[in-house]
């Protein structure tokens, strides 16, 4: 364990002080700020405000946008609070963003969205616009240069928990050119970005001041702080219970969810009952949104499991995986998956590419296919001319802190395994809340307190 400097000792006592408030008080706050900030920005009509008097149509213009959110799982099943932006961001030099910004205490949220990109298909040329906004989120790297990113950040207290209205980016004149050279910018690092550009699609041209920039697609990614449409409780023996939290109510938006059921040394566990985000439909109905492929995925050392739920329409439990799956097998399913929901063959082998060594790292959790609509409730993609097709495609990853998990973390640090918790990286801080949250015991407690307080700031 590494102490702290004197110089440095007060702001690492002031970040371990709001570390520790979001690790036990966070989760709470989760359902009344959600819905208080779709109330406020109304998700289905919440867009950035447009730069063309008119929206036309593009019969020959098709669009596909894939990308990821990744949420933890805590130990009453809701999200954890923990902080989005820790670890590298493993990105390309070229890559634009806002780590310019030091924000006091880190910045907390509950979804990381990672690497959205948007390509485009035209078989001539032709230019467009984009909008994107973020429901209670924050667009924290892109490429190309964009026209604008809001909100603008020159404070270091930023919180999403404050955002009045969705966060938002925008590019106005993107020249498609399906002829164009591939001169893309490269920094010469063997960066899984640069995966994303095995695809079929046009290029793109975006002109700024210092000249103009080519990329295969948009890029952006961010973090925010609505719930994913996925829960899940663990028992004590592993076994995972899952909830689709996706519906439609005509409950107002701001109306109180009751807290869950959660572990209990003596009873064991009780599945999750009340759903966190509220969508309402057109007319107020109450109609089930199917989720529609969730995996369960296990790796240890050079051994991987998993198990295939399918569609998850409300309720399901899964055990723990034998460890003696095929990753090459599970990669080709998944594969599958990304194509049934639209995607080209080659685009969801380029999304594989990307983020096979994040998916499947050690661990374990729930990889699903996060449905359209919720997609388009907290991410609304506007273009203009609007394409003839829209596909987007986006997989959830909600990580889950097992018996096994945290066994092996809280040895790690027992025995100063670096190696070992360097697995678990920018999971170290939400796992040690996670164990704080379950522990009864005062001198485990300060043990966990102590290692809580020696990761460095960028983890915690």
């Amino acid at each position: 364990m590494i102490p702290a400097t004197k110089g440095a000792a007060s702001s690492r006592f002031l970040s371990l002080l709001l570390a520790l408030f979001f690790c036990l008080f966070g989760a709470r706050w989760l359902a009344t700020a959600f819905t208080a900030s779709t109330s406020q920005a109304n998700l289905s009509d919440g867009h950035p405000a447009r730069h063309n008097s008119r929206v036309t149509d593009s019969s020959d213009l098709t669009a596909h946008e894939w990308g990821t959110f990744t949420s933890i799982s805590g130990p009453d099943g809701r999200p954890m609070d923990w902080l989005t932006l820790s670890g590298s961001t493993n990105l390309p030099s070229f890559v634009e963003h806002f780590r310019d910004v030091k924000f006091k205490g880190g910045l907390r949220g509950i979804v990381r969205m990672e690497t959205p990109v948007l390509y485009f298909y035209s078989p001539q040329e032709t230019n467009v616009s984009v909008d994107v906004s973020f429901s209670r989120g924050l667009i924290t790297e892109w490429y190309p240069h964009a026209d604008s990113v809001n909100p603008t950040l020159t404070t270091r207290d930023f919180s999403l928990y404050n955002l009045k209205s969705p966060g938002s980016i925008s590019w106005h004149s993107i020249h498609v050119d399906p002829h164009a050279a591939t001169d893309f910018p490269s920094d010469n690092s063997d960066n899984p970005y640069y995966a994303a550009r095995q695809t079929s699609s046009s290029p793109l041209e975006l002109p700024t001041a210092n000249g103009p920039q080519h990329e295969k697609f948009l890029f952006y990614r961010g973090v925010a702080a609505f719930p994913p449409p996925l829960s899940a409780t663990i028992s004590s023996d592993g076994t995972v219970f899952l909830q689709n939290d996706l519906r439609t109510d005509s409950a107002p938006r701001g109306s109180e969810l009751q807290p869950r059921q959660s572990v209990s040394a003596n009873t064991g566990l009780q599945p999750p009952r009340n759903p966190l985000p509220i969508f309402p439909g057109p007319s107020g109905e109450t109609t089930s949104k199917e989720i529609p492929n969730v995996i369960f995925f296990e790796r240890r050392g050079t051994r991987i499991g998993y198990r295939i739920l399918g569609p998850l329409r409300d309720q399901a439990s899964l055990s723990t995986p034998s460890l003696d799956g095929s990753l090459d097998s599970l990669s080709s399913t998944l594969e599958g998956f990304l194509i049934s929901q639209g995607l080209f063959p080659d685009e969801a082998h380029a999304m594989l590419e990307t983020w096979k060594s994040s998916w499947f790292e050690e661990g374990s959790r729930l990889i699903y296919i996060v449905p359209r609509p919720f997609v388009d409730s907290v991410l609304p993609l506007h273009i203009n001319p609007a394409p003839a097709n829209i596909v987007r495609v986006f997989v959830g990853r909600l990580e889950l802190i097992t018996p096994t998990t945290q066994q092996v973390v809280e040895s790690a640090f027992l025995t100063g395994d670096r190696s070992t918790l360097a697995k678990y990286s920018r999971f170290l801080d939400p796992i040690l809340c996670f164990m704080l949250q379950q522990s009864a015991d005062e001198s485990r407690q300060n043990r966990l307190l102590q290692y809580l307080y020696a990761l460095p700031v960028d983890n915690r």
